[in-house]
């Protein structure tokens, strides 16, 4: 059955965040009660992402390079973005990012104080990425840097779990049509399945609507939405399980692609694409 390699330290597998930081991404989004700048929001699910990874990935002894993980930003230039020690590297083994934050920020959150009520309470979170908001769309150029490095971990890991590309954008290519560069970078396949592309779609049309994880494009606003969800993979059984766990409810047919996606069902479809799951 495809997509049902063990993941271990001798056979890890990879997710490639590509993330638009195109100028429109400085636009205001809902995030829970407030908004929030779709760099700073996207950023911010990245960091925590990356944090959590961290910590399910640790045992007794340290960190398990279970996965490796490389974020490539595309903007008014292309390339890798991890910030700090690990900048400019397009994979990264997790217990590297884990050992190698930038820095640590001081966040303010809410929780129950035990009588019903909320206090607010300061947490220190890690920061590998930054968020950047210049420049036009470059997604060709990102897509073919997407295709040249899950090449490369290809022919190294040939048998593991098929790289997952989780790619984060607000508008239309400003560099040509990506579609035939996105369908090439989803036929790379490892033995066990190919890789797998989830688009999340911050769309800035007035008539898109949120819509998570459809099995049609019929009800899609625009034809470069209908481009997105065509090219996003199918979610697995598993991802579907875990996307009823967050109530959705999807059909076999399903995709993974979510349009006019708010903070929170960033979050979500961040966590049904990169749940880790048969570690060994």
């Amino acid at each position: 059955m495809a997509y049902s390699a063990e993941i271990s330290r001798d056979n890890p597998s990879c997710f490639l965040f590509l993330v638009d930081q195109s100028t429109s991404m400085s636009e205001q989004v809902a995030a829970g009660d407030a908004t929030q700048q779709k760099a700073a929001g996207v950023a911010d699910s990245i960091n925590r992402w990356l944090q959590e990874l961290s910590i399910k990935c640790a045992k007794v002894e340290g960190v398990r390079d279970y996965y490796h993980v490389g974020v490539i930003g595309y903007g008014s230039t292309v390339g890798p973005r991890f910030v700090g020690p690990i900048a400019g590297r397009d994979m990264v083994p997790i217990s590297e990012i884990a050992e190698n934050p930038a820095r640590l920020e001081e966040r303010t959150k809410k929780i129950p104080d035990g009588t019903g009520g909320l206090v607010e309470q300061t947490v220190r979170i890690p920061v590998w990425f930054d968020p950047v908001a210049n420049g036009g769309t470059p997604m060709c150029r990102a897509v073919g840097e997407a295709e040249r490095i899950l090449q490369d971990w290809i022919t190294e890991r040939p048998n593991c779990f098929p790289p997952i590309v989780i790619h984060v954008t607000d508008g239309e290519a400003t560099d040509g049509d990506p579609y035939e560069r996105i369908q090439s970078l989803t036929q790379l396949a490892t033995s066990d399945g190919n890789v797998m592309l989830f688009n999340i779609h911050m769309s800035a049309n007035p008539d898109a609507v949120p819509m998570s994880f459809p099995d049609s494009a019929d009800e899609l606003p625009d034809e470069y939405s209908k481009m997105l969800f065509e090219t996003s993979s199918p979610l697995t059984p598993s991802m579907r399980a875990l996307a009823k766990e967050h109530g959705f409810n999807t059909s076999q047919d399903a995709r993974s692609f979510v349009l006019n996606a708010d903070m929170v069902l960033l979050v979500q479809a961040i966590d049904i694409g990169t749940r880790p799951s048969n570690l060994r």
